[in-house]
């Protein structure tokens, strides 16, 4: 039965799966990002550079994917065109997530800031994304996704 509010028929999907999902993207994007901060640092970044100390970095990854997680969810949700919504919208959010570094370069706000530290924080905003888009898109399959795999199960099961 559809609501008045349903615009799209999302795949259903348990809460454990969901929870697996953002812990596991969660865990993978501080994982690679601190591969990031220890190679920067390798590469002469200062330790004293605060954005890159785990209490701040780990914190925010994490953020990061439980923001994405719910945006995913909810254009998923929402959107009529899934798919087509978050090949513009995943792109566009990580280059604005991109602004706040731009800044503390150009305005050296924050003590130890260098351009290699800053590169670093971008990267990590990179990494971020790249690691939790594919765990979303199995967590969170999108409905055309479903649907083509379906057919293709459909049509290996027929031959």
């Amino acid at each position: 039965m559809s609501s008045a509010f349903e615009v799209n028929a999302a795949p259903p999907t348990n809460a454990g799966q969901i929870i697996r999902g953002v812990v596991g993207a969660a865990v993978a994007a501080v994982a690679l990002n601190t591969a990031v901060v220890l190679l920067s640092l390798a590469a002469g970044v200062s330790s004293d550079f605060s954005p890159l100390h785990p209490a701040t970095y780990i914190v925010l990854t994490v953020a990061g994917v439980l923001a994405g997680a719910a945006g995913w969810a909810a254009v998923r949700r929402w959107s009529r065109r899934p798919a087509t919504v978050l090949r513009w919208l995943v792109p566009a959010v990580v280059a604005v997530s991109l602004t706040p570094d731009v800044v503390l370069l150009i305005t050296d706000a924050q003590p130890h800031t260098s351009v290699a530290g800053v590169a670093a924080l971008m990267t990590m905003h990179v990494v971020t994304a790249a690691v939790a888009v594919p765990f979303f898109a199995r967590t969170l399959p999108l409905p055309s996704a479903i649907a083509t795999a379906t057919e293709e199960e459909e049509a290996a099961a027929e031959s």
